[in-house]
């Protein structure tokens, strides 16, 4: 089992870290990096056994036969991260595609 991140998933993160501190969500800057990288962790971590389900069409843009799966947080806020699954050979490999939020995406699931 392999979890690769696409590079435009990579920036969106890098710059989520920034985000997340200068809207102060976090106080400090070392807390919005640690919750990054928690969520990069959790997601390389237990993608495979999450239930994921088939991505709505207005996905699409971030291409096709996309699944889903949800990474709850806190009480307010729940990622989604987008990805496509590949076989190959006697290993599964994981492609994420996109990741946001219930703050960002809720109405388009």
């Amino acid at each position: 089992m392999n979890v690769l991140f696409m590079p435009e998933v990579r920036l969106y993160l890098q710059e989520l870290q920034d985000i997340l501190f200068e809207k102060e969500y976090f106080g400090f800057e070392e807390s919005a990096v640690q919750y990054v990288r928690d969520l990069i962790l959790n997601i390389e971590e237990t993608l495979p056994s999450r239930i994921s389900k088939i991505a709505p069409s207005y996905f699409n843009k971030y291409g096709k036969n996309l699944r889903y799966a949800a990474f709850r947080k806190n009480k307010h806020t729940q990622w989604y991260v987008f990805f496509n699954r590949y076989k190959e050979k006697e290993d599964t490999i994981y492609v994420v595609r996109y990741i946001s939020n219930n703050h960002a995406i809720a109405q388009y699931l």
